[in-house]
C-alpha cells in the first residue's frame, strides 16, 4: 500500500506555519523536508519524523517504527491534528539533524 496524495497534503497542510516545509517522492513514498533538511516520511499513510534528543524530550512516550522494512526506527505520529505539536517537533528536530549541504560543501541552512 503506498501513501495517497490527499494524506501527503493533509500533513503539509499541518505544517502552514512553516512555509518552507516541502515533499518530495521518495522510493514510491513521500519524504518531508523543512530548510532542505529531510527530517520526516509519509509511508503508507502513516507520518513518521526522525528521532532526536529534542524530539524525544518533546514527545517522551512516542511509539517509535521502521516506516518501512530494513528501516532505522522513526517516530510514529498518530495524531495529526495538533499543528503547534507538529510545528514545534519539525523545529526541533531540524535543529539537531545535519544542514543540507550546497554544492560547495558549506550549510546552507540556520535554525
Amino acid at each position: 500500500m503506498s501513501t495517497s496524495a490527499e494524506f501527503v497534503q493533509y500533513v503539509l497542510d499541518q505544517f502552514s506555519e512553516l512555509p518552507s516545509v516541502r515533499t518530495r517522492k521518495m522510493f514510491g513514498e513521500y519524504g518531508f523536508f523543512y530548510g532542505g533538511i529531510y527530517f520526516a516520511a509519509a509511508c503508507d499513510n502513516q507520518f513518521f519524523v526522525k528521532i532526536t534528543e529534542g524530539g524525544k524530550r518533546l514527545l517522551p512516550d512516542c511509539e517509535t517504527a521502521p516506516p518501512y522494512p530494513g528501516a532505522k526506527p522513526m517516530f510514529l505520529i498518530p495524531r495529526l491534528e495538533d499543528r503547534e505539536l507538529l510545528t514545534e517537533l519539525a523545529r526541533v528536530t531540524c535543529r539537531e539533524l545535519p544542514p543540507p549541504r550546497s554544492k560547495k560543501g558549506r550549510s546552507t541552512t540556520n535554525f
